[in-house]
């Protein structure tokens, strides 16, 4: 049985067979404007292994770069899935599984254009909310 993956409003759904290639932290610039985040954490799946289950007319594609499509929800805005359509495989948002892939990212790829307000070594007080900021 595959492991699931939705948007953030449940309107679009997927499922993968297994993940192919090593789960990595992409720090890019594109990746870090497409996700408001300082990364991304994803991994390849061999296109076979993918499939949309749901909410298909949902699905917004925007081309990032020249040949690289980013899929995402166009009521939410979730990012699903990358692709360049010569590739075998598709680039999952891990973060957008339901299921735990049972797998620990390998790197950071792109960590030279790391924010530098990114701190690895430090610890932050972990906070259940952001209620009392």
């Amino acid at each position: 049985m595959g492991l699931k993956g939705s948007c953030l409003c449940g309107e679009i759904s997927y499922e993968i067979d297994s993940v192919d290639m090593p789960i990595v932290h992409c720090h890019c610039q594109t990746c870090r404007k497409a996700h408001a985040a300082p990364f991304a954490s994803t991994a390849g799946v061999k296109r076979e292994n993918f499939r949309w289950l749901s909410g298909m007319s949902s699905i917004s594609t925007f081309e990032s770069s020249p040949g690289k499509l980013r899929h995402f929800c166009k009521r939410c805005g979730s990012h699903l899935v990358a692709e360049r359509p010569a590739q075998p495989h598709v680039i999952v948002r891990v973060a957008t599984l339901d299921d735990d892939p049972g797998l620990k990212p390998e790197a950071h790829i792109w960590a030279s254009h790391d924010v530098p307000w990114l701190e690895y070594d430090r610890v932050c007080r972990h906070r259940e909310s952001r209620d009392d900021i």
